[in-house]
């Protein structure tokens, strides 16, 4: 069932809609102070609801993201980024590149997860201390993956490979919260939950 838009954290709003084409529940967030949306759907509110307020980008955490963001790049004018490593799926017209490890708008770093999911993409963001995952882990019902047979011909290798990059990431990334893709923020202890999955 859809989320309204709705504070999780100081100056972070979170919303779901059910996506027209995986059919699956996913989560967006606003950046309100940054003037950022991190994988924006259109809301329960409608695209309208953004009309007027501070949008200044928009930042896809992979490929497979662009969900509402180029009707609100038509609507407000503003920048749509993503994984360099994705960019062969996505128009070079409409889209703007940044790379692993580059210091984006609001000094959020992205970080890479696992190297057979090339724009696979942890956003890291200082400033609330969060970090945002794109596919690699959900949180439906806890911390998971999706369905085996989206995860390649070896799915228990996969998984192993994705538990490793997370793994990596929390031990080089200060963090209190996760936000997702796809599933409920974790407010506080996402950092501790997400090295409790990683280490299986």
């Amino acid at each position: 069932m859809a989320e309204p838009i709705h504070e999780v954290m100081p100056g972070v709003l979170h919303w779901t809609a059910r996506h027209p084409s995986a059919r699956i529940e996913s989560g967006s967030h606003y950046l309100v102070e940054d003037g950022i949306l991190l994988d924006p759907i259109a809301p329960p509110e409608g695209l309208e609801w953004f009309d007027g307020r501070r949008i200044r980008e928009i930042l896809l955490t992979n490929r497979h993201h662009t969900r509402s963001a180029f009707e609100l790049q038509d609507r407000l004018g503003v920048t749509v980024r993503a994984p360099q490593t994705g960019m062969h799926e996505l128009p070079a017209d409409r889209v703007q590149p940044y790379e692993f490890g580059e210091e984006l708008r609001a000094g959020i770093r992205p970080h890479a997860i696992s190297e057979t999911w090339p724009d696979e993409t942890a956003l890291e963001i200082p400033g609330h201390r969060a970090v945002a995952i794109a596919d690699g882990v959900n949180n439906y019902d806890g911390l998971g993956f999706f369905a085996d047979f989206l995860l390649g011909d070896d799915p228990e290798a996969e998984k192993q490979r994705l538990r490793d990059g997370f793994a990596k990431l929390v031990t080089e990334v200060e963090f209190d919260h996760l936000l997702f893709a796809h599933g409920h923020p974790i407010i506080g202890d996402g950092r501790e939950r997400l090295r409790r999955f990683a280490a299986g």
